[in-house]
């Protein structure tokens, strides 16, 4: 080849001194023209790349195949094939055979070539140089946010923006958004926007999206981006009760309701008692308000209450709210007082009814045989009283009712007895009237009896003893020194002395024996010198 053409295919810049005083009309071998070419980045003469030639795609995207082929003459014998970038060996072959990129990325544009290595009947060639330049199919995201500097509690909707080539608009893309390394949302999502229903405290922190296309190939990540979520100080902390029927009543559940008006985050609730100070409980939510139950409130749990909300900013305390716990009054006692130790028509009953429990006012009822007698009230608590002027209808069962809003109690009846004016008992005297009539035929009867046993008792004595007489009676030792009693002292009277609660009715029978000459029997009253006999009767 001659030097002239040499010069103009490679320049003179890479020549030697001593090859470039040569006269161009020198011939020198190809060998000697491939070493002087080694550093040649322009292509062969025509004469010479017309033997080998590679082939490469005109346009490539990000995630495209690059097949480069090296091609030559038909049915050539060589030793390898080799690929070149930027005149580094991408990659050997002992044979003809293609080079395969699967999918592109930007960093595989370049300048490609090929060249062959022949034996040692075949010279060594070198391909064309084909520059491949590799295009970007989407641009590299960036995470945006609705706020980088929310307010706790706040939503925030993120938005991962990138753009496709216009020359493949078709393709599918889909998003994931991170926070430190954890994956937010349901993964991977067509849509570029990922909304946040409410921002805490414990969600500050680095975020960052990526995007990718749908057949996996090209990924690309955002540059991280700080967000900072803003607490807001709780405010206007208040303590309320809740209890059934709008008041603590003893034995009833009692929920303690601590809120904050205004405050962001996660807010700890706790619960205090004045007196002791100590906490009852505590709670921590992302909420304005908690609640702390006490199930069935006893007495002793009345008292001043108040709560405190923290958010990290600072604690603050409600105000203190007394918590009164109501009693309910427990089964009252009736005691009656009168002013003597019977019980008259005429006297005045006091009854006092007492519920020993319960807290006030209490409204006591008072009833005899359950119906209403009168009310009184007892606002203080205690026991209250209710004068009743007895009359002969009184007697019977009393009782009374205690009752302060949380339920009546009844308490126990007490029977009371009223005694006539003459100061029997209403109920003896009742008896004694029903008794009446028969009493006399009864006393009839009996004083009759006792006449004819003591008469045939008399005879029979008389009659016996004639012949002894040691033992005869004197007829003056049976005779009455009292004047016989007029006709209207002879009327039949009896007087009961027994109980009424038994069955037996006690007469007072007076008896005067006179001489056997006499047959005169008399019943006298209130005699205390005469014989009294006692018979008892039955009562039907």
């Amino acid at each position: 080849m001659k030097l002239s053409v040499i010069k103009a295919w490679i320049g003179t810049s890479i020549l030697s001194k001593e090859v470039e005083a040569m006269p161009e009309t020198t011939s020198l071998p190809v060998e000697s023209v491939w070493v002087l070419c080694r550093n040649c980045k322009s292509s062969f003469p025509p004469s010479l790349a017309d033997s080998l030639t590679l082939v490469a795609p005109s346009s490539v995207f990000e995630g495209d195949s690059i097949v480069l082929k090296c091609q030559g003459e038909k049915n050539w014998k060589i030793q390898k094939m080799t690929y070149h970038k930027d005149n580094k060996e991408l990659s050997v072959f002992k044979k003809v055979s293609d080079f395969l990129i699967q999918s592109a990325v930007l960093s595989d544009s370049g300048n490609y070539f090929c060249s062959t290595k022949g034996n040692i009947f075949s010279w060594d060639k070198r391909s064309n140089i084909v520059k491949i330049k590799v295009q970007e199919l989407f641009q590299h995201p960036v995470l945006t946010a609705s706020s980088f500097q929310p307010i706790e509690g706040g939503p925030v909707s993120l938005k991962c923006e990138t753009q496709l080539s216009p020359q493949r608009l078709d393709v599918q893309l889909q998003f994931c958004f991170f926070r430190e390394n954890q994956v937010l949302g349901s993964r991977w999502s067509s849509s570029p926007e990922l909304q946040i229903p409410a921002m805490w405290s414990e969600d500050t922190g680095s975020y960052w999206c990526e995007a990718e296309t749908v057949t996996h190939r090209i990924r690309k990540q955002s540059l991280q981006s700080q967000i900072h979520v803003q607490r807001i100080p709780i405010s206007n902390v208040s303590l309320e009760t809740r209890a059934p029927g709008g008041q603590v009543t003893e034995g009833q559940k009692l929920i303690l309701l601590c809120s904050v008006t205004a405050g962001i985050g996660n807010i700890t609730f706790s619960w205090y008692r004045e007196a002791t100070g100590t906490s009852l409980g505590m709670k921590t939510q992302h909420s304005l308000s908690a609640e702390l139950e006490i199930p069935a409130v006893k007495e002793s749990d009345a008292g001043k209450y108040y709560c405190r909300a923290d958010n990290g900013h600072e604690s603050i305390q409600s105000k203190v709210v007394n918590i009164p716990v109501r009693i309910p009054v427990s089964r009252p006692v009736l005691n009656l007082r009168s002013p003597g130790t019977q019980t008259s028509v005429g006297d005045v009953l006091e009854l006092h009814c007492e519920a020993l429990r319960g807290s006030p006012p209490i409204l006591y009822r008072f009833y005899h045989e359950d119906v209403t007698l009168g009310n009184s009230s007892a606002p203080s608590g205690g026991g209250a009283s209710f004068n009743l002027s007895l009359t002969a209808e009184h007697s019977g069962n009393y009782s009374c009712e205690a009752d302060n809003g949380l339920g009546a109690q009844h308490s126990e009846a007490v029977p009371v007895s009223i005694s006539g004016p003459d100061g029997h008992r209403r109920d003896l005297m009742t008896a004694g009237v029903l008794w009446g009539p028969f009493g006399v035929l009864v006393f009839i009867g009996v004083a009759l009896l006792l006449y004819s046993l003591f008469h045939r008792i008399s005879g029979e004595n008389s009659a016996s003893n004639e012949p002894r007489g040691d033992c005869r009676l004197n007829p003056q030792e049976f005779t009455y020194s009292s004047p016989i009693p007029k006709m209207e002292e002879l009327q039949p009277v009896y007087v009961n002395v027994g109980s009424v609660d038994v069955d037996v009715v006690y007469s007072q029978v007076w008896s005067i024996q006179q001489p056997e000459s006499s047959a005169n029997i008399r019943t006298l009253l209130e005699n205390k010198d005469s014989q009294v006999i006692y018979s008892s009767v039955k009562k039907s």
